[in-house]
């Protein structure tokens, strides 16, 4: 049955962790929104946090949830009802005590999942997920220019993996996206790699598959799956860089995703590093972008040995980890260009964590010295941030683009939602 979406959801301005969602309750056990707010809204706020504590927790009981919770037991009791009733949660084997009641743990169900894609320029991997981010289904479909066409591609392998699987609840759709969404109406305001621009994605794939579809950048994506999935709940401010066609960027900032005005926060690929050269696919002249890409890597190549024939990144990464002398130059003259960039990435954000995602995961071994030779020379004060990879994102996306449909469900949404209404 087809939900009825509400105007904020998918419109998320920023993100909060878990570990910034403390309950205030009053004297009946509910949380207390600032502003007074109470009703719908008040119990809509004590389900996410409870939901939250769970996917963080599991699996955990009933006691110990209301003690995580801040909130009273007959609260949490009733909420819990409801997210039985709803199949997100379950109630698994008994805890054995020497004392008292053998009480039944709750975690995440294993029934209920998510459909994901990741949508590139020549294609889309379209995958199904569960809420432990686990992946059940796995596939390619090929994608053209038409945006229409693509959206029907993606939602014929969608629709396949819903009959393979029609035991399971599904709760929704999940997109991410090589370019920046508008928040306003979610859809695709800028990407200089795909032209779907202004095309109504996640209306045509909601009729098509009568379900609520969420859409997001694929570096925020990739860097919310790290917050839900991954391992830097305890984050505060962090960078995400994501290496392919094009570089995409995502902000972690006291807590929060920063996603700007129009959601065009993190565009680093579009910082100028040369006046004077090449023109970009934005329009604009010197882009991060132009000569720290896959694509520039490509075009290193042809200049280093223009008899060749024209390479893929993938074959070119693979010439030179086993020594071709023209791969090896190109390799370096990108990895030199995009450790210029994390100087501005230094000084504008500073970070504690700078996380890389894409296509330098192949050949990190040779990225990572030279990326922290120049983060710790660009540090002004203080100490250097963390460098790590985390592999080729595809699978980051995918999950993330999961979590973009689950933050519906938690304080991720709702707090910071209501912290900035009220």
């Amino acid at each position: 049955m087809k939900k009825t979406q509400t105007k904020a959801q998918g419109k998320l301005p920023t993100e909060v962790p878990p570990e910034e969602i403390t309950p205030a309750s009053d004297e009946s056990g509910e949380f207390t929104v600032p502003g007074g707010a109470t009703g719908e809204l008040t119990r809509e706020i004590n389900r996410n946090l409870i939901l939250e504590r769970i996917r963080e927790l599991q699996p955990i009981s009933r006691v110990d949830l209301a003690r995580a919770s801040g909130l009273q037991p007959s609260t949490v009791s009733s909420i819990v009802e409801q997210l039985l009733g709803e199949g997100w949660i379950r109630e698994s084997a008994l805890v054995r005590r020497a004392r008292g009641r053998h009480p039944t743990l709750l975690s995440l169900s294993d029934e209920m999942v998510i459909f994901t894609a990741d949508v590139r320029s020549s294609h889309a991997t379209v995958a199904l997920v569960d809420l432990h981010g686990r992946f059940l289904e796995w596939r390619n479909a090929p994608l053209g220019k038409d945006p229409a066409q693509g959206a029907a591609k993606i939602a014929e392998v969608m629709a396949l993996f819903r009959e393979q699987h029609s035991t399971k609840r599904f709760e929704g759709v999940g997109i991410s996206m090589p370019g920046r969404i508008d928040p306003s109406d979610n859809r695709l305001l800028m990407a200089p790699n795909l032209p779907w621009l202004g095309y109504d994605l996640q209306g045509d794939l909601s009729k098509r598959l009568d379900m609520n579809v969420e859409i997001d950048n694929a570096a925020n994506a990739c860097l919310l799956s790290e917050l839900w999935f991954g391992q830097i709940r305890g984050a505060r401010n962090a960078v995400l860089i994501t290496v392919s066609e094009g570089i995409g960027g995502a902000i972690l900032s006291e807590g929060r995703i920063v996603t700007g005005s129009q959601g065009m926060a993190g565009e680093f690929g579009h910082i100028c590093l040369d006046l004077e050269g090449l023109q970009c696919g934005c329009g604009q002249r010197g882009c991060w972008e132009t000569v720290a890409s896959s694509r520039a890597l490509v075009r290193y190549h042809r200049e280093f040995d223009p008899g060749s024939d024209k390479l893929t990144p993938t074959e070119i990464v693979s010439r030179a980890l086993d020594g071709n002398q023209a791969a090896l130059s190109a390799l370096s003259r990108q990895i030199e260009n995009i450790a210029r960039g994390l100087h501005l990435l230094s000084a504008i954000v500073s970070p504690d964590l700078i996380l890389f995602a894409g296509d330098v995961a192949a050949y990190w071994s040779l990225c990572a010295p030279v990326f922290a030779k120049e983060i710790i020379s660009s540090v002004m004060a203080g100490e250097a941030p963390e460098i790590r990879c985390l592999g080729d994102g595809q699978m980051e996306r995918l999950r993330g683009a999961a979590a973009v449909v689950l933050r519906r469900h938690s304080g991720y949404y709702q707090s910071s939602h209501h912290r900035s209404v009220y």
